[in-house]
């Protein structure tokens, strides 16, 4: 006895260790993401600002919607309120807007069991990263506690050394290292709802083994999940595992039927978490007018929302191969991993798909799943029954949140914390069934370890590497927000980190090199811009802002060239700019005092594209595109454009404008007169 307790210590302290190194390397891997660095206080992030909006006894959060969106035509128009949702001082990209005010789209529950009693306990506000941080930390020691809990009541045979790999395996084999180094408004209530759907097979585990505090067990788990539903309400059909001690009571083939108590057990699972479901209505309806509605449709975001399906069965072979099937591309430069899809979009409305996934191809350790049944093998009936159905109401959550997200607009890696989680415990539960299915064959024993040992490592790699990329992608995007606040050395900083991370992408020379003009380093601009062509030789952007950094260093035929390569590798290149940045050089190229009109053609698709994002609505933008035209050799062109600008200036009340467009136009017919002259002399 004195033996089994030290031997009991001492595999406590090796699982202890485990636990804590994964916590650890959680803790190492929280990072903030672009959207908290765009709020340069804790206070203004996103919970923390619906926190404060319940503080103050409204539903939404408290933050003004800019006024301009009230004014604009469909406000839902990424292009038309672009220019609005990513103001620092009222940043609302990604809220959803209606009726005037911003609320969030982002389940409820990790402000209601989080950020709320956090600052009411502290006085301060917790970052998003944090939060993501403490719901992975908690959801992976649910999960150990139920890892532990099967090792000692059901294979006490089999080697702390296996159980320490299936923790390694629930922490560092699942995406959760995603969630942790993209730190995010979307990560909090994908990890908030990870944690309670492992504290609801927690409780479910505790139900189907403790008959005395079954009901109890049984009404916590109903309660966890229904929290797990405020947050990711897409996990729903999941509910369905809440059954399983009712039905595991309902069918025992030993013991006395009791309906009265196969009745209270039906309640225990249904009223909490249809409580929590009613709440969840009742806030809809006070914020959307809709039981169903948590405001996806009126998200303000780079697609248009209420224009599109939110479900389809036409999305469900395309994200069934996306999840499952896809196998991962490889590169030959660090950090390896490539995107690219395999199969065409389903459909045009369909957003499209991100990230590392095809599980089956990518994560091989969850194959291990298959094993699973071996678990229950040669046990006595008494042992059987509990075992089996906890099993099979894992495999439920795992099929219903998978089949959800199959049936959805969109795919991505992220998603996975849905239903991923619930595989891997499966397979965990699998590899120790194998390994006491093969206790009496060494050889197999050690050969099925060797097998499994691999395919675990492939999965921990990838997942190790795909959070180095992400990792690479959550500089890039934290440098984006910096340079957009003017914080420019910090913009530095992050697009170097990414450069050197993944030093073979494009995008990211390129945001570091508008970084370095905006710092006044030219040279150093042009050094990653022509990088970012030897990288990706056709890249219209990378030309185009190195034809700029030579416009601003005053060498305008060397930024002609650059422009002309842009729009040859990219006609319609001007439409994706900025119309004022168009409208400048657009003018610079059409006032170039060099004969001919080489710079003709470009100075008009700038000046057309920055007019066309305008809707013609500024007559200075107007103006250049006359004169681009009059470069061009279009004089008749440049004599109607001059006239709307005219027109445009009045309609204003800038005269000074109008008189100067009314003597373009002028200028314009004497060049067309020149022009048809010089064309019918012999």
């Amino acid at each position: 006895m004195n033996v089994f307790k030290a031997d009991n210590r001492a595999n406590l302290v090796v699982f202890g260790m485990v636990c804590a190194l994964v916590i650890g390397i959680f803790c190492r891997s929280a990072k903030s993401g672009h959207l908290e660095l765009a709020s340069p206080r804790a206070e203004d992030t996103y919970y923390n600002l619906l926190v404060q909006g319940f503080r103050s006894g409204q539903l939404n959060v408290k933050r003004e919607a800019p006024p301009e969106l009230a004014r604009l035509a469909d406000p839902y128009d990424s292009a038309a309120n672009a220019a609005y949702v990513w103001e620092v001082d009222h940043l609302c990209y990604e809220m959803s807007y209606y009726k005037g005010k911003l609320y969030l789209y982002f389940g409820v529950t990790p402000a209601v069991v989080l950020f709320w009693p956090y600052e009411a306990l502290t006085g301060h506000y917790l970052l998003h990263k944090d939060a993501i941080m403490i719901f992975c930390s908690l959801g992976f020691l649910a999960a150990a506690s139920l890892l532990y809990s099967a090792w000692r009541r059901y294979f006490s045979a089999i080697n702390v050394g296996v159980v320490a790999c299936g923790l390694l395996a629930m922490g560092l084999a699942t995406n959760l290292l995603e969630l942790l180094t993209r730190g995010n408004i979307y990560e909090v209530p994908r990890s908030c709802a990870f944690a309670f759907a492992m504290l609801t097979l927690g409780a479910i585990w505790c139900a189907l083994h403790e008959p005395k505090r079954q009901i109890l067990w049984t009404a916590f788990a109903s309660l966890a999940y229904g929290l797990a539903i405020g947050a990711r309400p897409s996990l729903l059909f999941g509910a369905i595992v809440l059954l399983a001690p009712a039905a595991q009571a309902c069918l025992a083939a030993t013991g006395p039927f009791s309906p009265r108590r196969i009745a209270v057990l039906l309640m225990a699972a249904v009223m909490p978490v249809t409580l929590v479901g009613t709440g969840l209505m009742i806030y809809n309806t006070l914020r959307f007018d809709s039981p169903f509605e948590f405001g996806w449709h009126y998200m303000l975001t780079d697609i248009h929302n209420k224009a599109v399906r939110q479900f389809s069965p036409d999305y469900l072979w395309f994200n069934l191969w996306f999840y499952f099937l896809e196998p991962v591309r490889w590169g030959v430069h660090f950090p390896f991993l490539q995107e690219g899809r395999l199969l065409p979009l389903p459909a045009h409305d369909y957003y499209g798909a991100s990230g590392c996934c095809g599980i089956l191809c990518n994560y091989p350790i969850v194959w291990l799943a298959l094993a699973a049944p071996l678990a229950w093998k040669g046990r006595t009936a008494r042992e059987m029954p509990a075992l089996r159905w906890f099993i099979g109401a894992v495999f439920l959550l795992f099929a219903a949140c998978g089949l959800t997200l199959c049936l959805f607009f969109a795919a991505g890696s992220g998603y996975l914390t849905d239903f991923l989680p619930a595989l891997m415990l499966l397979a965990v539960v699998g590899i120790l069934g194998l390994e006491r299915a093969l206790a009496g064959s060494p050889i197999w024993r050690r050969a099925a370890r060797l097998g499994w040992c691999l395919l675990l490592i492939y999965s921990v790699a990838i997942n190790v590497i795909a959070s180095v990329k992400i990792r690479a992608e959550g500089n890039y995007f934290n440098g984006n927000s910096f340079f957009h606040q003017g914080r420019v050395d910090e913009a530095v900083d992050c697009f170097e980190k990414a450069v050197a991370m993944e030093p073979q992408n494009a995008v990211f020379h390129i945001g570091l090199g508008n970084a370095y003009v905006r710092k006044g380093m030219p040279f150093e601009a042009m050094a990653h811009f022509q990088k970012a062509l030897e990288i990706e030789p056709t890249n219209a952007e990378a030309q185009y802002d190195l034809g700029c950094t030579f416009m601003g260093m005053g060498q305008p035929d060397e930024a002609i060239r650059h422009f002309q390569e842009a729009f040859k590798s990219n006609p319609d290149f001007a439409e994706s700019q900025d119309p004022v940045v168009n409208n400048n050089f657009a003018w610079s190229l059409a006032t170039n005092p060099e004969p001919g009109n080489r710079n003709g053609a470009i100075a008009v698709i700038m000046a057309e594209g920055a007019c066309r994002k305008t809707h013609y609505q500024q007559a200075t933008m107007v103006g250049t595109l006359a004169a681009a035209y009059a470069e061009a050799g279009r004089f008749d062109d440049a004599v109607a454009t001059a006239q709307k600008a005219r027109d445009s200036a009045l309609a204003l009340g800038q005269k000074e404008t109008a008189d100067n467009n009314e003597r373009l136009m002028e200028l314009y017919k004497s060049g067309r007169a020149f022009h048809e002259a010089a064309a019918a002399a012999p």
